[in-house]
């Protein structure tokens, strides 16, 4: 079932509501995401990823995840 780049804002500004967010995809299954926000000061990217990943709520898991790729990037506010 195809997820749009709205639903996928709001899983991930659920987790994170402060955080500067942009979504971008149309396919349904493709997208690139970027996240910044202040919780992830003093996290390495590696930990900043995780932690959108797991506001995703499983929808990238294994090949039944409704999120096919996502192209992330993250970082605390300068």
């Amino acid at each position: 079932m195809p997820i749009s780049a709205e639903e996928l804002e709001i899983l991930i500004r659920t987790a994170f509501p402060k955080a500067r967010i942009e979504v971008q995809g149309d396919d349904g299954q493709h997208f690139a995401a970027f996240v910044e926000d202040e919780s992830f000061r003093g996290m390495n990217r590696v930990q900043q990823q995780r932690a959108v990943y797991a506001a995703l709520k499983g929808k990238m898991d294994g090949a039944h995840g409704e999120v096919h790729a996502l192209a992330l990037t993250t970082k605390a506010p300068e």
